[in-house]
């Protein structure tokens, strides 16, 4: 397994940590597909898989599998990964020392819950 240079808050872990916990099996996965765009500049889209697909790499962290495809991969090198659950948003929240904030009020890429829904 690779390693990749992504820093997960608490809060990102635990929600990971639940995802794969509750709706995977031995061995599952999170498919983590992040892209440009955003308020934050990434948004991101994902699904606990059993396994990776061609081409993605698989990553670990504190035990936990990340299937990555490669821009996803360029994408969060370096970004710090949190989690927000708010009356207003949903999802992953991407910081990236890199960039410099959007001034938007939230900074939560749209994400499916965990019954597939948008927020």
């Amino acid at each position: 397994m690779q390693r990749l240079n992504v820093t997960m808050t608490p809060a990102a872990e635990k929600f990971v940590s639940r995802l794969l916990r509750f709706d995977g099996g031995p061995g599952s996965g999170l498919r983590l597909r992040v892209s440009a765009g955003g308020c934050s500049g990434l948004a991101s889209e994902f699904s606990v898989e059993k396994s990776p697909a061609p081409g993605e790499a698989v990553f670990e962290h504190k035990g936990m599998k990340f299937f990555l495809p490669a821009e996803s991969r360029l994408l969060l090198e370096g970004v710090t990964m949190d989690f927000v659950d708010t009356l207003g948003s949903t999802g992953f929240v991407f910081t990236d020392p890199k960039t410099k904030s959007c001034g938007c009020g939230s900074e939560a890429a749209s994400a499916p819950d965990l019954h597939g829904h948008k927020h």
